[in-house]
């Protein structure tokens, strides 16, 4: 049986953009958790900072994971991005099991 996939990923929006950030993602939630195998898309902004987000996604598979990479609105959502973003996003994968 695969393992779940659990990533968080930092954003920054550039200064005084978050609210795009947070448009942009208020149009994609419904799309991505309809996903076959999305079992979280939740984003949270940073207490205190308008501009800086974390993104929580948990995944059934690596396989549902790289699906979903491959749609046409993540496809159109990471083009659209830059507009707003200080750059990249940090994407951190989170080992499987907690830790004791």
């Amino acid at each position: 049986m695969p393992q779940p996939i659990q990533l968080v990923i930092l954003i920054t929006t550039l200064p005084g953009r978050g609210q795009e950030q947070i448009a942009a993602f208020e149009g994609l939630a419904p799309l991505v958790r309809a996903e076959p195998g999305c079992l979280q898309y939740d984003m949270h902004q940073v207490s205190g900072d308008a501009d800086r987000f974390v993104l929580i996604e948990r995944w059934a598979s690596q396989e549902a994971l790289a699906a979903h990479d491959a749609t046409p609105h993540m496809i159109e959502a990471d083009a659209a991005s830059p507009a707003f973003r200080a750059g990249p996003a940090e994407v951190l994968r989170l080992v499987a099991e907690p830790l004791a």
